[in-house]
């Protein structure tokens, strides 16, 4: 067996591979990143590759992957594993369920934590057909790895960038959080009915106009951009409504600086009943602690509103407000949340925890978003200004 470097060339989505004890750790955010703001919450999600895989070209038949998982289980919580898909030009060959790794079990009921050591896992892909062909291996979008090894019985070259390049930014449903596997997030599937290359800063609990992360968009190589914001607002009472339209205005303009015309698209929040029209912060519902499934539930109080605390109606209306008032920027696009999600969607497939869809509504949004962002006349369907795809990182 032949054994390929895991080394930046070969792996997309990634903004830096740190080496670990057992191998390579993968970030979705930079150093400066990781360094200026260490938030416990921001970091697990980081060191989550929601949208990272390994893709290469090669004729080999048989290829091994060993990666050491990690991941945080609540006691009383179950929540499936991490899964790596592994795509062969372009359709889902392997489903591979991770086992072993390292967990951090949290008792909810008490606050205790202790940590269980395990065992690397390895996805193996076999019986391929010897032509040459395109290898994609997405990684977990809910659990963090390092990646020990990669081996193949015939070499493995970095698979060629010829795609224009798809930035997203979002909350935990643009992560994946429970989609039941990493090619089958939103942003996985709408990026390949659109034929683009994506790079996923989906971040749980951790979307909150942050200026870092406008800085980061901004110096990125993209194609396009989309920033999908408003539901971590609410869960956290982060803002209200006099901080958050000057938020978002700032997030957009620093955006613009490194992106003067790049078709932007500003997505608001999807339906989520408990927030509609209560705010936040949100909590777990302790009545659904120890049942098959732990449920969320909205804190604040009728009349709210009134006080600009913030509800996903009224962020809504002060996103349509703002597009209005930067209509001068006509590669700027708002698109409703609830054309991708809405109340009547939440009756066919409702949020299991009353928060974040399932598989079959990930699937249902991402397709949504393709035929709106790269059908005819969509703000993606045009080419890029230059003519040419970025490089992807």
């Amino acid at each position: 067996m032949i054994t390929t470097p895991l080394t930046q060339d070969i792996i997309r989505g990634a903004a830096e591979l740190e080496e670990g004890p057992r191998g390579v750790r993968l970030h979705r955010l930079p150093g400066w990143v990781r360094q200026q703001y260490p938030e416990p919450q921001l970091m697990a999600m980081e060191a989550q590759p929601s949208g990272v895989r390994i893709a290469v070209q090669t004729t080999a038949s048989r290829i091994e992957l060993v990666s050491h998982p990690a991941r945080v289980v609540y006691l009383g919580a179950d929540r499936p594993r991490g899964r790596i898909d592994v795509l062969v030009d372009g359709e889902l060959r392997l489903g591979d369920e991770l086992g072993g790794g390292d967990a951090t079990e949290i008792d909810l009921t008490s606050g205790s934590m202790q940590q269980v050591p395990g065992p690397s896992h390895t996805t193996v892909l076999d019986g391929l057909p010897t032509r040459s062909k395109a290898v994609e291996f997405w990684l977990p979008h809910n659990e963090s790895l390092e990646l020990v090894s990669l081996a193949s019985d015939a070499p493995l070259e970095p698979l060629e960038q010829t795609r224009p390049l798809w930035v997203h930014h979002g909350s935990s449903i643009s992560q994946g959080s429970n989609a039941a596997s990493p090619s089958r997030i939103w942003p996985s599937i709408a990026a390949r009915i659109g034929g683009v290359d994506l790079r996923n800063l989906g971040l749980g609990g951790s979307a909150f106009i942050d200026p870092f992360m406008a800085r980061m968009i901004r110096d990125a190589p993209a194609d396009f951009i989309s920033v999908k914001l408003g539901i971590n607002v609410v869960n956290l009472d982060a803002l209200r409504v006099r901080t958050l339209v000057p938020a978002i205005h700032g997030f957009l303009d620093t955006i613009r600086d490194g992106h003067p015309t790049t078709p932007l698209v500003l997505i608001s929040p999807i339906f989520c009943g408990i927030h509609e029209d209560t705010a936040g912060p949100g909590a777990i519902d302790p009545s659904s602690l120890g049942t098959d499934q732990v449920k969320f539930t909205a804190t604040g109080t009728e009349g709210d509103e009134l006080l600009g605390r913030l509800t996903l109606n009224v962020i809504r209306r002060e996103m349509r407000s703002l597009v209005e008032r930067r209509a001068a920027d006509a590669n700027l696009h708002y698109l409703e949340g609830t054309v991708l999600y809405g109340e009547g969607d939440a009756v066919d497939l409702p949020l299991p925890d009353n928060l974040h869809p399932d598989t079959d509504a990930h699937r249902l949004i991402g397709e949504r978003f393709a035929n709106y962002a790269f059908g005819a006349g969509g703000p993606y369907a045009i080419p890029p200004s230059d003519g040419a795809a970025r490089p992807a990182r």
